[in-house]
């Protein structure tokens, strides 16, 4: 860290899953930091094992990569059954994970970068965990974002689609969420974070479909839901036991 400025931190996009579609902004910025504060989901956590690979491509040298193992987060039925119980859950596991990370940073020198899927945009945690690490009061740091390519990005261009029909919007939302989607008439659907998928009743829609977008264990299907919802399900299950890990997009369109 120079003397003659405060540290930074910095939130960087480093794409869906493929090296090479991390931009010259982020490898330049990668290569700005001092040590790099990522989650430990526990166990031999395939992800974190990525990120270190897409450092190693990017950086001559890779420089500490401070592990913090993520606190639990409560996913009982009976805490999340609700909107606002689901809120709340997230809220205090976003406050467990700025007071670890805020630990993390304090416990070394520099300048600090968060490793983020995709963009930090799309439906991700960590801006909101570094404006909570900042108001805790601890840290004194500027900080920024560096865009990443998304996984609607990816989506659209393996399927070589545009994501909406002429003059027409889209709507972004989660799996949890689709339903609410699809009730309030929403024609044009792209779905993020799939615990599973929920496609009853929509036999008749389109779906394009990925997984693992940009790595070797990409899968791409599309048709007609109820024509293609069994090989998408195999799909998945293919792709995550092949890679340890399954993030899965797609776009959902009313025929």
């Amino acid at each position: 860290m120079t003397p003659d400025r405060p540290r930074r931190i910095r939130v960087i996009g480093i794409g869906a899953g493929h090296p090479d579609q991390v931009t010259v902004e982020a490898v330049e910025a990668l290569r700005s930091v001092d040590f790099f504060v990522t989650a430990d989901k526990g166990g031999d956590d395939p992800l974190l094992a990525a990120r270190q690979a897409l450092l190693a491509r990017h950086l001559d040298v890779v420089p500490p990569v401070v592990a913090v193992r993520d606190p639990e987060r409560d996913r009982s039925a009976s805490s999340t059954a609700d909107a606002a119980g689901y809120d709340r859950v997230v809220v205090d596991w976003h406050d467990a994970r700025a007071a670890a990370y805020e630990q993390a940073i304090l416990e070394h020198e520099g300048d600090t970068g968060f490793l983020v899927w995709g963009d930090p945009a799309f439906y991700d945690s960590t801006i909101r965990i570094v404006e909570k690490v900042l108001a805790r009061g601890r840290v004194d740091a500027e900080w920024d974002v560096i865009p990443g390519i998304s996984s609607l990005q990816m989506l659209a261009a393996r399927h070589r689609i545009v994501l909406h029909e002429i003059g027409q919007p889209i709507l972004v939302t989660t799996g949890r969420r689709l339903r609410e989607a699809v009730e309030a008439g929403a024609d044009n659907v792209l779905v993020m974070l799939n615990a599973r998928l929920d496609l009853d009743g929509l036999d008749d829609w389109q779906i394009w479909w990925g997984a693992n977008l940009g790595t070797a264990d990409e899968a791409l299907v599309a048709g007609r839901v109820g024509d293609v919802l069994p090989t998408v399900l195999a799909a998945r299950d293919e792709a995550k036991a092949r890679a340890g890990w399954v993030m899965d997009a797609y776009l959902l369109r009313r025929s």
